[in-house]
């Protein structure tokens, strides 16, 4: 395992290199920069356009040099901890990804859990279950769930949440702990906005990992390992928990591997709704204005955290299944 491990990490240094370098090529394919856009947003705004200004920023942000050139600075300033200076806010991207990054976390460790916690009870009792009203019940809300787009149940959400009960269910944070320093009672207030938000991304995820568990635990139950269990005086929860539920565990394991990824873009739309101080609207921004460093710093935190979540699912993997050897 360990020589796995290392082998992966090891391969994953020019992964990212390559990673990086294709994150600027997609960053810099679009006509124009950010100067470009920020002069034509001016100018739409009628307001006046100064020439010299415009061509400072282009000579501080280093815009008219080589591609190449452009390319090694970045990275190279990656290497020492400084993913450069955002020309939208100016601001080290370092300090605006901050911040957001750890709500960002927060908010898909919740998700994680309320999915897992929901999806592995409900999986098991429709196979064991299978055709009972429970089952089809839950079968229900389970295509419903899939066909539901998460931002149309954020935005039933809040309407329900100003029309029926008066309150607003946008953000994260209460208006006087929004800018507040980190204490207990912003923890507090958080974790009781967090809800929300929790179980509108859950949602279709939840719907599917009910739907895959409750298929591999049909393949699992009637095999003849769980028959000899039965015969040897197991008794059916023991039978039932012990091996086929391991081994349809699986998917769930498997799910790590895009939960890291989905850190920085798995909720762009119902952030965008709900208005979370996450990084996916910050990314969002980054790509439409072409502010190339901080969009090419949470590409490229993208291509870390698809490495990082395939390895720990690998791992993960091993544990559950006594089958999968790494040798």
């Amino acid at each position: 395992m360990f020589a796995y491990i290392l082998r992966r990490l090891l391969w994953s240094v020019p992964f990212l290199f390559a990673a990086s370098f294709l994150a600027f090529v997609i960053i810099q394919l679009p006509p124009g920069d950010y100067v470009e856009s920020y002069a034509a947003k001016l100018e739409a705004d009628g307001q006046q356009v100064d020439e010299i200004r415009i061509r400072s920023l282009r000579d501080r942000f280093g815009l008219d040099e080589p591609f190449l050139v452009q390319y090694w600075k970045w990275i190279s300033g990656i290497s020492k901890g400084d993913f450069g200076l955002s020309f939208q806010w100016q601001q080290p991207v370092s300090e605006l990804i901050g911040d957001r990054m750890l709500l960002s976390v927060i908010l898909a460790t919740s998700t994680l859990l309320f999915t897992w916690s929901i999806a592995l009870p409900i999986g098991i009792y429709s196979a064991v279950k299978q055709y009972s009203v429970g089952d089809y019940i839950f079968s229900v809300i389970g295509f419903i769930g899939l066909a539901t787009p998460n931002f149309l149940v954020a935005l039933i959400l809040m309407y329900v949440g100003v029309v029926v009960f008066g309150t607003n269910v946008t953000g994260l944070f209460s208006a006087e702990y929004a800018n507040a320093p980190w204490s207990w009672g912003k923890l507090v207030d958080l974790l009781k906005h967090l809800i929300i938000p929790v179980v509108i991304i859950g949602t279709s995820a939840t719907a599917s990992l009910i739907r895959i568990m409750r298929a591999n635990l049909l393949d699992e139950l009637y095999k003849p390992y769980v028959t000899t269990a039965r015969a040897k005086g197991l008794t059916e929860f023991k039978a039932i928990m012990k091996y086929p539920v391991r081994i349809a565990l699986n998917p769930f394991a498997s799910t790590i591997a895009w939960i890291f990824p989905q850190i920085i873009s798995g909720s762009t739309i119902v952030a965008v709704v709900l208005s979370l101080p996450t990084v996916d609207p910050l990314m969002l921004g980054a790509l439409l204005t072409q502010d190339m460093y901080l969009a090419g710093a949470f590409i490229l935190l993208l291509s870390v955290m698809s490495i990082v979540g395939m390895i720990v699912s690998d791992i993960v993997l091993a544990f559950i299944d006594p089958r999968i050897r790494f040798r």
